[in-house]
Order: structure tokens, then sequence, then C-alpha cells
């Protein structure tokens, strides 16, 4: 069975791509390419680390940066890297209303009887 190859798609919050392989664009065009090394909180600005001949690198949305994952498949244990927001899509969103359960499955109702 041939694996699945997903097409890249632009990644709007920076802030959770530490550690992600990523191209960074401008003008529709690839100006670098390698790991997040970290990013602003608010998704303003990002580093790229430094790779052979590449410093470390800063990019900041406000000067027209955009920054594209490409989900691809690893070696070893880890099959696949995913962003933090992929991962917690997959897992259904709670109601903040509904109680959040407590190991041995009683509820705090339950621990006085």
């Amino acid at each position: 069975m041939k694996p699945t190859v997903e097409a890249p798609f632009e990644h709007f919050e920076w802030s959770l791509l530490t550690n992600a392989l990523v191209e960074v664009r401008r003008d529709g065009s690839v100006i670098r390419t390698g790991l997040v090394e970290d990013a602003m909180p608010d998704s303003s600005a990002l580093w790229i680390s430094a790779a052979a001949n590449d410093p470390r690198q800063m990019f900041e949305a406000s000067e027209g940066y955009k920054v594209w994952v490409l989900p691809q498949e690893l070696t070893g244990t880890l099959r696949y890297r995913m962003v933090t927001k992929e991962i917690c899509k997959a897992s259904p969103e709670r109601n903040a209303d509904q109680p959040v359960p407590r190991s041995g499955g009683k509820d705090q109702g339950d621990a006085a009887s």
C-alpha cells in the first residue's frame, strides 16, 4: 500500500509550530526551509534554527512572510510529526460545563459517600 502524500498547507498559528519542519514563503516564493526553533505566542514572528551554512533567522508576519507545513513520513518509532493543532483537532472538544473525569471513574459527589 502506497503512503498518502499530503499537500503542503499554510499554517497561521506559528506559535504551535515549535520543532516542526516548515517552509517560509514570501510573495509565493520559498525563502527558507527548516525547523522552527521558537515562535512568539501571538504568532507575529518565528525563528528557524541554524543549519549547515544557514544562520538562525527570524521571520515576521508583518513583513509578508507566510509559513507552510508539509506533513511527511519519518523513520524510527515516531512515524509522523503533527503540529499541536492537528493533534487536538482529532479529539472531540470538551464542553466547558461538562465535568472533567477523575481517576477511578468517580464524580466529586461520589467521594463523600
